[in-house]
């Protein structure tokens, strides 16, 4: 096992291509980690680390920006914004028959101009977010009361700062290895975690070591199960009819259409954490407004979204719906059916067309919803934890663990695959 693992790591920095592609995504990562350490300044520092300790929410969001909240950097959002976009788009399909063709049967030029949308989508998301931010932490008194000019500027920048970590984003999945936008993520997680392990020594009680002892063997489970649960397929079997090619006969072949138990990978976490998270910062803005009622309203809602069991509620029916719908979207079964008719295949005891659109439909559900219970239950298992425990890094820090593993994972993958190409 560990030949084959050093023949491959050999193999990758002897090929001139994956040599580039690999110096390409290290240089995004490396790019990432410099402008988040760019802050905007007047930001009175002490008083946004006790804000973001008060707030899980935005210690959420600190964590998936790389420590470019909590350094009030020029990235502050992260890909934030970008993901809401791509999030809408994706519920437009639903609604826009338009978009749903565009997406599912215009081949690689409708996906491209797709995700067009989703970028024009991503500016005036993040200029709506970045004025927020600035309103709520001028009305918490973290920042000095700006201008119009200097407000004006700061949400540019801020702004220009989250499409630009989109662009890196992009173009890290274009000439890079992996998704762009999940590494990013990967790269914030990362990045925090010193500033945690830090925290975490810092605070060390004696008395807790049972506790982080069971939390790191909860980790390496959850870690396990992650890896089975990404890595594990349903075959569905295939057989190719025979053919005649000129004057030669053919016999017909044997093999499997693998159905992947988790097709959603990261993408539902992240889908589930940007609709949860989103809602509280508009709430936690309209908290401070002078209107008594939305005051009111505003602060009610943020006290019932701060109970843990409440919490971990809604993120666990998110990310198992959040599953089913990303599944629905990126998975079109009459598709698979239809291009096994038209290569001559069938799956044996099923007739071709419908009936097999059907049959795969059907067992897509079955094995998704295992899937999404998984992640269900992964997702808010260290919530429970923390309630539990009472220790808030435990909370953020398994879903964080969750996100690594997967992005690793199919980081891996994603490699292996370059490597095989070129060993053919």
């Amino acid at each position: 096992m560990l030949t084959v693992f050093f023949q491959k790591l050999s193999f990758v920095f002897s090929d001139e291509n994956l040599r580039q592609r690999i110096f390409f995504l290290l240089s995004g990562l490396v790019l990432f980690t410099i402008l988040r350490a760019i802050p905007i300044p007047g930001v009175d520092a002490q008083g946004l680390a006790r804000f973001l300790e008060s707030q899980q929410f935005f210690g959420l969001l600190d964590i998936f920006s790389g420590g470019g909240l909590s350094n009030f950097s020029i990235v502050m959002l992260g890909v934030g914004p970008f993901i809401t976009a791509s999030i809408i788009m994706q519920l437009m399909t639903v609604m826009s028959p338009k978009l749903k063709s565009l997406y599912h049967e215009e081949g690689e030029a409708g996906k491209r101009k797709f995700v067009q949308y989703s970028r024009m989508l991503t500016v005036p998301l993040a200029l709506i977010q970045a004025f927020g931010f600035l309103t709520l932490l001028t009305r918490e008194g973290i920042l000095p009361q700006l201008d119009t000019f200097g407000m004006v500027t700061s949400v540019i920048v801020i702004a220009a700062g989250s499409v630009l970590l989109m662009w890196i984003g992009e173009l890290i999945t274009q000439y890079g290895i992996g998704n762009g936008v999940s590494l990013l993520i990967f790269a914030g997680i990362v990045a925090s975690l010193p500033g945690i392990v830090a925290e975490r020594l810092f605070d060390f009680d004696p008395g807790q070591i049972p506790l982080y002892l069971g939390f790191l063997a909860v980790a390496a489970v959850v870690v396990f199960g992650v890896v089975l649960v990404t890595e594990a397929e349903r075959p569905v079997p295939v057989t190719y009819a025979k053919r005649v090619r000129g004057e030669k006969m053919r016999s017909g072949i044997s093999t499997y259409l693998p159905l992947r138990l988790n097709q959603g990978g990261v993408i539902p976490i992240i889908f589930a954490l940007s609709i949860l998270l989103f809602p509280q910062m508009i709430f936690e803005f309209l908290r401070n407004v002078d209107n008594a009622i939305v005051a009111s309203v505003s602060d009610s809602v943020i006290v019932f979204l701060e109970n843990g069991w409440v919490y971990a509620g809604i993120y666990f029916a998110l990310v198992f719906g959040f599953t089913f719908f990303y599944v629905a979207i990126t998975f079109d079964p009459k598709s698979i059916a239809g291009n096994l008719q038209k290569g001559g295949a069938f799956v044996p005891g099923i007739r071709p067309g419908e009936p097999t659109s059907e049959y795969i439909g059907n067992i897509v559900t079955r094995i998704t919803l295992v899937g999404a219970l998984f992640l269900g239950a992964v997702a808010v298992l260290p919530l429970a934890m923390r309630a539990i425990t009472g220790i808030e890094a435990l909370a953020i820090g398994g879903t964080a663990l969750l996100i690594t593993v997967v992005v690793v994972t199919d980081l891996i993958k994603k490699i292996d695959a370059q490597i095989t190409l070129r060993e053919y």
